[in-house]
């Protein structure tokens, strides 16, 4: 691995006195651990730097080992908020399970190329601004290749014939990218937590109905709304979030309905052939309504709830089905959360970990990489 710097702080920044009747075990607590906040340059991608906060797993004992010693926790960013948004959920995860004494996994967060500290892919095309530089199965390459890096750096040998175990904490398009990731890397991923996904297969704007077609009519309307708000909304859409609109990372979105063309399928291949375990999370409806119309939206809460609420619950229903039988759980709804349920829940966040880290703590074992 190339490396370009490597921060270790002394202390993660997490509190200690957690609990006043913890105080007299304070001392019997185990370790919190020592976040790295480093970067590397991927092999293949000579000149640019990732960004990325990793922290170790917890210690395995001789008369209790860590069951999540081989697995990797990766957060995937949305398209607006970097690595950095993950850090109050990742801190009330590790306070859960240090406070319990219970053991966690490697968590790792990072920067995709062209966003928060790291530098833009090397391989897009020079030019300054939003671009269309690269789309999402790029990100999808480089990110197993940056996985594979840490990896191999972390377990300090220099040709490792495993794979880590990967559990996906995702938001936003973060989402598409680990279903894709899952497609495309088969047995590697055992864990999925979707926290309010793209809608990977919509162009944003057909959404809403269109106020000037010849077919349209105006009585089909919510009560006190007007053809002139919806079309508004239609318009701002297609500035803000069309895939024809580039992105600053120069992550492009053209082509992501073709590659995610339903939210029922593909089925996702995980650990041994089966399916990974899966919590889907949607936004909370009132608070996501509410912020739609006092941001730059600006769109009229009661259209919010008539026509994107409901389409994107349906959505999230259909993820909960590209697993097997019984591993899935939701869609839930993350109370009081907008769309960057990171941002606005990171306790809820935390707490979805621990309950997904639960179900697979039996299942979790190395994989062996394969060849693709």
């Amino acid at each position: 691995m190339n490396q370009e710097h490597r921060n270790h702080h002394p202390s993660s920044g997490l509190p200690h006195d957690h609990n006043p009747s913890h105080q007299s075990s304070e001392e019997d607590l185990p370790p919190y651990p020592d976040p790295e906040i480093s970067s590397c340059i991927l092999d293949g991608k000579p000149g640019a730097k990732i960004a990325y906060t990793y922290y170790p797993a917890s210690p395995s004992k001789p008369h209790r080992p860590n069951p999540f010693s081989k697995s990797l926790v990766v957060f995937l960013n949305g398209m607006v908020q970097p690595r950095a948004a993950w850090e109050p959920s990742v801190q009330k995860f590790l306070e859960k399970r240090i406070t319990n004494r219970l053991p966690y996994p490697a968590l790792l967060t990072y920067d995709r190329y062209g966003q928060g500290d790291s530098d833009r892919d090397p391989d897009d095309p020079a030019q300054e601004g939003p671009s269309h530089g690269h789309d999402a199965m790029s990100v999808v390459r480089s990110l197993r290749q940056f996985t594979l890096q840490i990896w191999k750096e972390h377990l300090d040998i220099s040709n490792p014939t495993e794979f880590p175990c990967l559990i996906f904490v995702c938001n936003s398009i973060g989402c598409a990218l680990a279903r894709l990731f899952a497609q495309t890397y088969p047995g590697t991923v055992l864990g999925l937590l979707f926290l309010d996904s793209v809608i990977a297969n919509t162009d944003f704007v057909s959404i809403w109905p269109d106020p000037d077609a010849p077919s349209f009519d105006e009585n089909v309307l919510p009560p006190g709304t007007r053809p002139s708000d919806v079309r508004a909304a239609r318009e701002n859409m297609a500035n803000m979030f069309h895939p024809d609109v580039p992105s600053r990372e120069g992550l492009s979105r053209r082509n992501l309905a073709k590659l995610l063309p339903h939210a029922d399928a593909p089925r996702l291949e995980g650990y041994h052939s089966e399916g990974p375990y899966m919590t889907v999370v949607g936004h909370d409806w009132e608070t996501f309504a509410d912020q739609t119309e006092q941001g730059v939206m600006k769109v009229p809460k009661l259209l919010t709830m008539t026509y994107v609420n409901p389409l994107w619950q349906k959505y999230n229903e259909g993820l909960t089905k590209i697993t097997d039988e019984g591993k899935a759980i939701g869609p839930l709804v993350a109370v009081g959360s907008g769309h960057f349920v990171q941002v606005d829940s990171p306790g809820f966040v935390a707490d979805e970990m621990v309950s997904l880290l639960d179900r697979v703590v039996n299942q979790v074992k190395q994989i062996h990489v394969k060849e693709y």
